[in-house]
């Protein structure tokens, strides 16, 4: 395949050499405040004190020109106010100390997933809610008794008003004025027969429209498997659905229609259903970079009143700004930094610490023409969308398939080391199985580790999966109980640290993740994991990997696809971590259950028959398979592994060891006391699973 060309650099990375850039800034025009309200009923959090929560809309200008903008696809194309300028808007949320003076001067900016804010129910306990307005919502106010101010803004464009979803209004390109039109592929997949499906995958998400040529000529196709046949279904057995628009009455209106698909007998469980057509008037979505970008910078660094964070001799009281995401909010950051948008168009550093977790390998690529910037890639269900590509490392390395050399990190260390961030790189260990982590620290063929540059930790939380099952005895569409292993009190320790790190240059704990030269990260066979065999017990046969991807030669070099599907080349090599002889990883930072554990914890689920796709991975699931509670049960049932009765003897046994190791992890600053005696109070729930 050929390599890619220069204009790779100058289109999709804003962190070109600025020569000729323009000396228009892009501005925050308006902060246009809708509502302030107290949050968790004026509850006091210590010395930040009461907290506020400001919902607002804010409305954007860029320059198209300006150098920090040109590698944003299809801005040129987008419609001008008459100071040449292009004007986009976005839902903006604030929970900040209604004395913003009394707040830790660090404002924590949520890249909101999907539209749904996550870092109040992620770090605070007992925290849930997508409006985080009540005590309830607060949880345990761990992010508001250490004085974070927290902030959210849309940066999406396909999503749907409602359920208190941020969105972006972004413009739609158009050449001179007429239609841009181009393939556009959708696929979808449910766990239970529905006669319809959007288009998009997820409800709550609209879709590009197709021409009416597309509609007519559009090709439906299902297959059990990613690597199937495909096979068409005939266009009179389908149809499509446009769906109008949600009124809104305060905030950002929507921009894409939900359209939905309706197959004659309906979807059937597991298979993938492809749809690739002609579409119209793409969205610039790149223009979400820059509503995070400026929406940041503006609360950080403007002294105009219509900042809301400003002491009272009027200077911003934020000194530091750290950027969080989740999974696709997580791959969001590292694109975002990859593109070089980590500077503002003065020069100045937008985040000064980042939290990507549970992002995967690669970076998303959110910034092209007709960008569904949700999907991601999964061993089975979207996996040939841009989500797992290179580059994987943030130092430089070399992709063999396009032999071209990159880094996450790369173009902002070339233009200027001031504008790099000090990143804390987490993930699970359903990241090495579904979401190609291990690319994060070694090479793309898997052969050595990656060189880790010194502003980067990595913490891989070995025993859990994407996110904590909330009920060890559900299965969901797998087929063992799902893995509640919990990585939030390691994740509450480490944003300390992250902000220790940036305030005043504390050394953060080490990395810990699996290394190919200390031999606990290795191909992922049983063989080589050295997974026991346990009984009624399957071990995956397949794994997400990823493979080079040809959209044609004009999405490289222009950000615009004209090759539905996409020609697979090479593919990269991933691993996993090794297997101790419970089949628990070795060579990872464990949650403490998961260290002195009563279970085997894993990265890896499987697909039930009944579901479909058996024996495909379960999207992003892990495994919790009990040990046997006494010698006699384990010798039973064949189970290899010693029972609970022959590791600890009594209850009172195990809980001195869990809690020497919370005490451990303490020291290691992995773990606040706090949470450490918490989670040692809270080993009573397991008493029942010790033999009497």
């Amino acid at each position: 395949m050929p390599s890619q060309s220069p204009g790779l650099l100058r289109i999709l990375t804003v962190a070109a050499v600025l020569l000729g850039a323009s000396t228009a800034r892009a501005e925050l025009r308006t902060l246009e405040v809708i509502s302030r309200q107290p949050f968790a009923e004026g509850m006091e959090y210590g010395s930040a004190g009461a907290y506020e929560r400001i919902v607002a809309v804010g409305r954007f200008a860029v320059d198209p020109a300006h150098a920090r903008n040109r590698g944003i696809v299809d801005l040129d194309k987008a419609p001008k106010d008459e100071t040449g300028k292009v004007l986009f808007e976005s839902d903006v949320v604030i929970l900040t100390p209604k004395d913003p003076a009394r707040g830790n001067g660090a404002l924590l900016y949520d890249v909101n997933n999907r539209g749904n804010k996550l870092a109040v129910r992620f770090f605070n306990l007992g925290g849930g809610g997508n409006d985080p307005l009540s005590k309830v919502d607060a949880g345990d106010g761990f992010l508001f008794r250490r004085g974070y101010t927290v902030v959210w803004c849309g940066w999406i464009g396909e999503l749907l008003p409602g359920n208190h979803r941020l969105l972006l209004k972004a413009p739609v390109a158009t050449e001179n004025g007429k239609p841009i039109r181009g393939p556009v592929r959708f696929e979808m997949t449910t766990d239970a027969p529905t006669e319809t499906l959007p288009l998009s995958q997820r409800e709550g998400h609209g879709s590009y429209s197709p021409t009416p040529a597309g509609e007519k000529n559009a090709v439906l196709t299902w297959r059990l498997r990613e690597d199937g046949e495909r096979v068409v279904i005939p266009r009179a057995q389908w149809s499509l659905e446009k769906q109008p628009l949600p009124e809104v009455k305060e905030g950002v209106a929507g921009t894409l229609p939900q359209i939905r698909c309706r197959v004659q007998g309906g979807f059937r469980p597991g298979y993938i259903y492809e749809m690739i057509c002609e579409c119209e008037n793409p969205i610039v979505q790149g223009l979400g970079f820059a509503a995070i970008r400026d929406l940041v910078s503006f609360l950080k660094y403007d002294g105009s009143k219509q900042n809301p964070l400003l002491n009272q001799a009027g200077k911003p009281v934020i000194s530091r700004a750290h950027g969080f995401g989740v999974s696709q909010s997580g791959r969001c950051l590292r694109t975002f930094v990859w593109q070089g948008f980590n500077a503002d168009e003065t020069d100045r550093k937008v985040f000064d610490g980042l939290i990507p977790h549970v992002a995967g390998g690669g970076i998303g690529f959110f910034n092209h023409r007709f960008a569904q910037p949700t999907r991601h890639n999964g061993q089975q269900e979207n996996h040939t969308y841009f989500g797992d590509a290179f580059p994987f490392n943030y130092g430089e390395g070399v992709d063999p398939h396009s032999k071209r050399a990159d880094g996450i990190l790369l173009k902002l260390q070339k233009e200027n080391p001031k504008f790099l961030p000090k990143i804390m790189h987490t993930q699970s260990a359903a990241e090495y199985w579904h979401r190609s982590g291990s690319l994060v620290h070694t090479d793309p063929l898997g052969s050595k580790d990656a060189t880790i540059p010194d502003n980067v930790r990595i913490y891989a939380f070995g025993g859990t999966q994407h996110g904590p099952a909330a009920d060890p005895n559900a299965r969901g569409a797998a087929e063992n109980m799902v893995n509640p292993g919990d990585f939030r009190p390691i994740m509450r320790a480490l944003l300390e640290a992250l902000d220790a790190w940036v305030k005043n240059d504390t050394a953060p704990p080490p990395s810990a993740y699996p290394r190919i030269d200390q031999g606990t990260l290795v191909y992922w066979s049983q063989k080589s994991t050295g997974f026991p065999s346990l009984p009624g017990v399957r071990y995956p046969e397949v794994i997400q990997r990823p493979c080079y991807l040809d959209f044609g030669p004009d999405f490289w070099t222009k950000g615009i696809i004209t090759v539905e599907p996409p020609k697979q080349g090479g593919q990269y090599f991933v691993m996993v971590p090794k297997s101790g002889s419970d089949g628990n990883d070795l060579g990872t930072l464990l949650p403490a259950e998961v260290a002195v554990p009563l279970a085997t914890y894993t990265g890896w689920n499987l697909r039930r028959r009944d579901v479909g796709a058996e024996a495909a991975l379960a999207n992003l699931l892990g495994s919790y398979i009990p040990f046997a509670k006494t010698k006699a049960e384990r010798e039973k049932t064949g189970d290899p592994r010693a029972s609970i009765e022959e590791r600890y003897g009594s209850f009172e046994k195990y809980q001195k060891e869990f809690a020497n190791k919370c005490t451990d992890m303490v020291g290691r600053r992995v773990l606040l006391q706090e949470d450490a005696d918490r989670l040692i109070r809270e080993r009573e729930k397991v008493k029942d699973q010790f033999a009497k």
